[in-house]
């Protein structure tokens, strides 16, 4: 897998643990959600470190043709 689909990749993830952090907040379950809640954020912290670490240096990019704007 290149860098670039493992960025997507992960930033899909990461973007899913959040989904899965607010999933209590939105069904009005926050109570019995406390679950749901930790799973959520550490995915979050989890893929998004996974994405800093496994993709550095990638992010920083600029083609050529964009730095004379």
């Amino acid at each position: 897998m290149t860098r670039s689909i493992t960025r997507i990749v992960l930033t899909i993830l990461m973007y899913a643990g959040v989904v899965v952090f607010l999933f209590p907040y939105f069904t009005g379950r926050l109570t019995t959600g406390i679950l749901f809640m930790i799973i959520g954020a550490g995915a979050t912290v989890l893929f998004g470190i996974l994405r800093c670490y496994l993709t550095e240096g990638d992010c920083g990019r600029i083609p050529h043709h964009s730095r004379d704007w």
